[in-house]
């Protein structure tokens, strides 16, 4: 099979174990495909780990959780160096050697990431940026497939430690996940009474047997490596280019559009924000078949790629106006290209 193929396989396999969130299931492919960090924000109980969970189990990936908490050190994420000793053997003496910590793997679920203290959270930024670690003064490498997804819970604020936006700059999208229709929740409901009766041993094996199913093989990781360097050659446009630096430069000077947005923005995004609108924009077209990006692509990651990127003012979160409803208003001014 192709990367695409391949890729499609991936997604189609993520979606079996994964009902009503066909949206969130994408933007995690993209950014598995995009060489990016994720943090996904929802409320309780919306399948936040089991879509990350499913992605690594559907791909051939070593996958660690780490579930944060207040008391959670460093070294408890990043690993640390420890003492052995020969018994059998005196005269080869003692030595340190790095006990590598659950960062060490391809896929990285960091449970309720912002209920660690500020010193942990820090841990995660030389992985997440520069895909390495220093421990004790020697740096260690990250395997070639890392991504780490974070996961939050918004309504929970009491006993947490918010991200500051050193670190939420560094990922490269912030999905949020909503309530699925009514629809999927039936679905839902089955899928999980499906999956008791099989772990019980009472599922009916003879309706089973005349269900169509899927090929449960696993992806392995070159199609995911084969599928960047296809993006990589995907086209931008010196237009769609300018696209993108336009969008990224009116929510720094909000002024230069309109007098509202002026009120709203008090932080506009970074030179990272431009780079991951045009990461996830060629990855976006990948995914759907074109060798080149327009502004369909642009608009349908941007959200995810600056709603955490931008610093909204005392009197835009005062009158309720959120990130997305800025973004909006962005899209609406910046003339297409």
């Amino acid at each position: 099979m192709s990367a695409r193929e391949q890729i499609a396989a991936l997604e189609q396999g993520v979606g079996r174990a994964i009902v009503g969130q066909q949206d969130v299931i994408r933007r995690l492919i993209i950014g598995l495909l995009a060489n990016g960090n994720l943090l996904v924000e929802g409320l309780p109980g919306l399948a936040k780990t089991r879509a990350i969970k499913a992605l690594a189990k559907n791909l051939e990936a070593d996958f660690n959780r780490i579930q944060f908490t207040p008391d959670l050190l460093p070294a408890d994420v990043t690993g640390t160096d420890m003492l052995y000793r020969d018994d059998t053997s005196p005269s080869k003496g003692s030595e340190f050697r790095f006990h590598p910590g659950p960062i060490f793997a391809n896929i990285v679920l960091a449970d309720e990431i912002n209920r660690a203290p500020a010193k942990v959270q820090s841990a995660l930024l030389e992985a997440m940026e520069e895909r390495q670690v220093t421990v004790a003064g020697k740096t260690h490498k990250m395997p070639p497939l890392f991504m780490v997804m974070a996961t939050q819970n918004p309504i929970e604020q009491e006993g947490t430690y918010p991200l500051p936006e050193a670190q939420m700059d560094r990922f490269l999208m912030h999905v949020l996940i909503t309530y699925p229709p009514v629809e999927d929740e039936v679905q839902v409901i089955e899928l999980v009474r499906s999956e008791e009766m099989a772990a019980a041993g009472t599922a009916d094996t003879e309706a089973l047997a005349t269900e169509p199913r899927q090929p449960a093989d696993v992806i392995p990781q070159q199609a995911v490596f084969d599928a960047r360097r296809e993006i990589a050659a995907i086209h931008v446009s010196d237009a769609m280019a300018r696209y993108m630096a336009d969008l990224i430069d009116a929510s720094r000077y909000p002024a230069n559009l309109s007098e509202e947005l002026a009120r709203w923005i008090e932080i506009g995004a970074s030179p990272r924000g431009s780079i991951a609108l045009d990461k996830a924009g060629r990855t976006n077209a990948w995914l759907e078949g074109r060798d080149y990006v327009d502004p369909q692509d642009i608009h349908a990651v941007i959200h995810d790629c600056l709603r955490h990127r931008l610093g909204l003012s005392f009197e835009a979160q005062g009158e309720g106006v959120s990130a997305d409803r800025v973004i909006d208003e962005l899209l609406k001014l910046v003339a297409l290209p």
